[in-house]
């Protein structure tokens, strides 16, 4: 499955992530792997995921954290950020392979950690586009 959206909000962006969010089947473990430059919306895109399975939260971007957790109604949410994760035993010291197994996981900037992404994980992949400051192509594949 291959979905390409654009997005011409921050509005749009957390109203493609609601949708996303919805078909997620969250009686299990999940795995979003998120992909960006930065200032793309992925933050964005994660308060939208969050708006569905963790209502009420207040999500902010753990750059500092690493990992920001949000109590959903099935299993919690976990938002990474792993932008200062350097190598596999960064993972383990942060938990990573602790959490991937309890809950939702979102993790901003995998592209630095692919190797450690789960199989059958989500990609979301948000790019700039040509077309104006505030548009956004969103490629959601699983």
């Amino acid at each position: 499955m291959k979905e390409i959206f654009n997005s011409h909000s921050t509005e749009e962006t957390e109203q493609i992530a609601r949708d996303f969010a919805a078909r997620l089947d969250t009686g299990k473990p999940e795995f979003v792997a998120m992909l960006g430059d930065l200032g793309v919306g992925k933050t964005a895109f994660v308060r939208g995921v969050a708006s569905v399975l963790a209502s009420g939260a207040r999500v902010k971007s753990p750059t500092f954290t690493v990992v920001n957790e949000y109590h959903g109604e099935k299993l919690p949410l976990y938002h990474f950020d792993v932008y200062r994760i350097e190598d596999e035993d960064d993972l383990y010291s942060v938990g990573f392979y602790d959490y991937i197994e309890k809950g939702v996981c979102i993790v901003e900037w995998s592209e630095n950690i692919l190797d450690s992404v789960p199989s059958g994980a989500y990609y979301v992949k948000i790019e700039r586009s040509p077309l104006g400051e505030n548009e956004r192509i969103i490629t959601i594949e699983a």
